[in-house]
């Protein structure tokens, strides 16, 4: 009798398991097919990092980090690590970045207040996990806006303080884009 409960117990476990199978292969995330995708970032104050939202053909989160051809985080680096939560990828923004470094904000002296908004193509590579083998290129748009603050002594009393150590005394930023992407 201790034999049968035991067989019956097994076998009861195998069917368990076998029929939870296909539900927890599809519970598996699958290789991306490639195809159209729109991201979403929010750049920290210090523009080394941001948090990441990827949707489309790619349909994750996580973060970015600016970092140098060599890998090293650098706010000033051409490059940025996309770390997700099935993979991680590498984007080249040097044409981005050039693009940005040469544009004037639009500034209005009576409020002390600028906006920027530039836009280029970024590509992408470098992919792990399920990411492996990722290329495409996607067109961003960083967008920012700043109030500078006044100088409240000096010669300068009461006008903007526009000098490049200044925090901004208020400021928002947001980096948008859509692209394509394949998968090799």
């Amino acid at each position: 009798m201790k034999e049968v409960k035991m067989v019956t117990a097994c076998l009861a476990l195998a069917g368990v398991l076998l029929g939870a199978g296909p539900a927890l292969a599809a519970a598996a995330p699958a290789m991306p097919a490639g195809g159209l995708i729109r991201v979403w970032a929010s750049p920290t104050g210090n523009g080394l990092r941001s948090s990441i939202v990827i949707t489309g053909a790619i349909g994750d989160y996580g973060t970015a980090t600016t970092i140098t051809a060599a890998g090293v985080p650098n706010a000033n680096g051409n490059y940025v690590r996309v770390d997700l939560h099935r993979g991680t990828f590498k984007v080249n923004s040097t044409v981005l970045n050039a693009k940005a470094n040469n544009a004037e904000p639009n500034f209005n002296a009576s409020t002390c207040s600028a906006w920027l908004s530039v836009s280029g193509p970024v590509t992408l590579s470098d992919g792990t996990g399920l990411y492996k083998g990722i290329s495409g290129s996607v067109n961003i748009t960083e967008t920012y806006a700043f109030i500078l603050p006044r100088y409240s002594s000096g010669a300068h009393e009461g006008q903007c303080n526009e000098s490049n150590s200044v925090q901004p005394a208020g400021s928002w930023s947001s980096i948008t884009g859509s692209g394509t992407v394949h998968f090799a």
